[in-house]
């Protein structure tokens, strides 16, 4: 079955970076599409950043121009590179990838699989 497997999450100050990584196992599906999602405490989770197959990336408004989504295939990871983090960033950070047929879009309904997430505070 899939697995997705994130890291790099922690404690930064407002101003800071972090590069967040996910790294799937048996996800070969083609085409295909992943990305990142978040939720914050009381808040409905919310999509990040997406990256498809053919290469093309869907950003939320909230993170445009600071978090960039990138993946190596050759390890089959993903990454999620975040600069100039404010404190709206804090939140549980999940890797997700797209059911087969799914759209690749910044909406969770076609995502069937989900990494345990990890934790970013930026204070």
């Amino acid at each position: 079955q899939v697995q997705l497997v994130e890291s790099g999450g922690g404690s930064v100050q407002a101003g800071g970076s972090l590069r967040l990584s996910c790294a799937a196992s048996r996800y070969t599906f083609s085409p295909y599409c992943m990305g990142w999602f978040r939720q914050a405490p009381g808040k409905e989770r919310e999509g990040v950043a997406v990256l498809d197959s053919d290469g093309s990336t869907i950003y939320a408004d909230s993170v445009k121009g600071r978090f960039t989504i990138s993946q190596d295939n050759a390890k089959n990871i993903i990454y999620l590179q975040k600069n100039s983090l404010t404190p709206d960033d804090t939140a549980m950070y999940y890797c997700a990838a797209v059911r087969p047929g799914g759209a690749c879009s910044l909406s969770s309904a076609a995502f069937g699989y989900w990494g345990q997430g990890t934790q970013v505070t930026v204070s």
